[in-house]
């Protein structure tokens, strides 16, 4: 089985079972945090690190708008999902805005120490001040320069109604 861990699975200390990948922005991410002796020798002998298509990523990312997602993946988050995507392999994450993009892509997912989500969710942008909605996510509103916020988007709202891929009963970490 192929998985392609995010930060938070190379953190963990847990060991997977499997072929494994990851991006060069998570190991970077990961040494930001502080590497481990085990982490280093994990990722230069279990561990590929693999680079994601820029084609891999626009799917991501249309996928992404779609659900409002796009202002909460970052681009490492971007990368692991388009390469667990490209390989076929079964992404561990316990980021949520992963998590709910993963499942509208058909990517299988595994938790790693959280609860995982339990179903997509789509977020819109809505204006503090006038009420507006926009598509894309702003900080300030160009009609009244108010505080653009987050919002959860009711279901009859969202564009389309889908369940989760992934196992998030599946749990990789320290019990």
């Amino acid at each position: 089985m192929r998985r392609v861990l995010d930060a938070s699975a190379l953190l963990s200390g847990a060991s997977f079972d499997g072929e494994l990948f990851t991006t060069p922005e998570a190991v970077a991410e990961v040494r930001r945090y502080g590497s481990t002796p085990q982490l280093d020798a994990t990722l230069a002998v279990k561990v590929r690190v693999l680079a994601p298509s820029t084609e891999a990523i626009g799917a991501v990312d249309s996928i992404a708008r779609e659900t409002g997602d796009i202002a909460r993946l970052s681009p490492t988050d971007r990368g692991l999902l388009a390469l667990a995507r490209t390989l076929d392999a079964t992404l561990l994450t316990d980021d949520y805005s992963i998590q709910n993009v993963a499942s509208l892509l058909g990517i299988p997912f595994e938790r790693v120490l959280e609860r995982g989500i339990r179903e997509v969710v789509h977020w819109r942008y809505r204006c503090a001040g006038c009420g507006r909605f926009f598509e894309e996510p702003v900080r300030e509103c160009p009609v009244c320069g108010s505080e653009v916020r987050t919002t959860r988007a009711r279901p009859r709202e969202a564009s389309t109604s889908r369940s989760v891929h992934g196992d998030s009963s599946r749990r990789h970490g320290p019990r």
